[in-house]
Order: structure tokens, then C-alpha cells, then sequence
């Protein structure tokens, strides 16, 4: 079933999206324990809204989706940081993948990932994790395999406790990360979902500059800047 108009003016762009999901974060406010973590590039906005509204720390988790070479968009399996690799054999059974494409995709976006980590953080070493309350938030889960990187990263740190937070995700990748972590928070479950962004107005690339500013921001308002 096709969302319907007026579901999907519900989320007008990244911004409104993290305001979305600010109210059942709340118990989370002004709390020291607490760290949002947005998946760069679309996830960032998002969290950045809900990491200003809780007066919580914001960091990023960096997380590159495997695409499939003729349907870059179509996830096959996804890289984070610490070494972490998911790949989906129906998927690569489906299209053909073979271990020498599947190692040249991998090499491409461990790359990629390697440069935003020097471009985001500029130096900044990354927030410590062991015992605090993560809150991982993206723009949306299609296949979810960024997202289960992203927790299967932050789940090597020993956290006290991993939060997913999402403005819209396929019921069946909702599902498939509900039993992973302590809690989901998303309140858009459509059956079927073709792509994020038909649940936007705006859905515009997000830009390496708009994350750095965005980082910045939050964390010189943590300093007290």
C-alpha cells in the first residue's frame, strides 16, 4: 500500500523529521549518559534537532551502505567503523554478486568512509561509548543494513544501552532491528516502502558542509562556546 498524500507531508524535511521524534525521546533530555549519534550525511540533521532539544551530545557514526554496482541505491550490505561488515547473501545471490565485486565495493566505500572521518572530525577523537546510552538516528531505513552496521559498531564499545531512532522505515527492517537493540522509536511503519524520500517534501542531498556546520555547532554549544 502506497502512503498517502497527507502521511507523506508529515515529514517536510530533515529538520522537521528530528522535531518528529524529539517527544518520545524526552525521558533522554539533560541527561550526562546520553549521546546522540547521527549517520552522515542525511542522518545528521535529524539528530542534531533532537540532540539541541534533549541539551545531549551529538557525534557521528560513520557507516557506508554496499550498493549494488548496477543499482547503487539498493543496499547489499553495509561497512561502520571498527572494522564492521554486514552483507546480505539473498541479495547478493539475486544479483550475481561475486567475492572479487563484493572486495572492490568494500575497498571504494571503506575509502569514502576513511575520508569522512578525517573531514568530519578534524581530529576530534570520537566520544567515548562504554556504559552511556547511544541514540542512533538516520533520515529513514529502507533495507536497515546501515543502521544494524551502525549498532553492531556501537555494540563492540559496550554501551549501556543502544536507541534507534527514525522518522520512517519498512515494517520489515523496523522489525529486524527491534530485537537488536533496547528500544525503536519510529513512528512511520509502512509495509511497503519504495524509498525515504517519498516521505519527504524535501528531500535534498545533505552536504559534507552542512554536516561539518552542523557538528560544529553542537559542539560548541557543549563547550559552552
Amino acid at each position: 500500500m502506497n502512503p498517502s498524500p497527507s502521511l507523506q507531508m508529515t515529514l517536510s524535511d530533515r529538520t522537521a523529521a528530528g522535531r518528529s521524534l524529539v517527544e518520545p525521546l524526552l525521558k533522554y533530555a539533560q541527561r550526562d549518559d546520553v549521546i546522540v549519534l547521527g549517520l552522515p550525511r542525511g542522518g545528521v540533521p535529524v539528530a542534531y534537532e533532537i540532540a539541541s532539544a534533549l541539551e545531549v551530545r551529538l557525534d557521528v557514526m560513520l557507516v557506508r551502505k554496499l550498493g549494488v554496482p548496477s543499482h547503487e541505491e539498493y543496499a547489499m550490505g553495509a561497512i561502520a567503523s571498527g572494522g564492521i561488515q554486514i552483507v546480505n547473501e539473498d541479495v547478493l545471490r539475486s544479483n550475481h554478486i561475486d567475492q572479487v565485486t563484493l572486495d572492490a565495493v568494500v575497498a571504494r566505500e571503506t575509502r569514502e568512509l576513511s575520508r569522512r572521518e578525517h573531514a568530519y572530525r578534524a581530529g576530534r577523537q570520537p566520544l567515548n561509548l562504554k556504559d552511556q546510552v547511544v541514540i542512533l538516528v538516520d533520515d529513514g531505513l529502507a533495507t536497515g543494513a546501515t543502521m544494524m552496521a551502525a549498532v553492531h559498531a556501537v555494540r563492540l564499545h559496550n554501551p549501556a544501552h543502544i536507541v534507534v531512532a527514525v522518522p520512517v522505515a519498512a515494517l520489515d527492517s523496523a522489525e529486524a532491528l527491534r530485537s537488536e537493540v533496547t528500544e525503536l522509536v519510529c513512528p512511520l511503519t509502512p509495509e511497503w516502502l519504495v524509498s525515504i524520500g517519498q516521505w519527504y517534501l524535501d528531500f535534498s542531498q545533505t552536504s559534507d558542509d552542512e554536516v561539518i556546520d552542523l557538528l560544529q555547532r553542537a559542539w560548541q554549544r557543549e563547550s559552552g562556546v
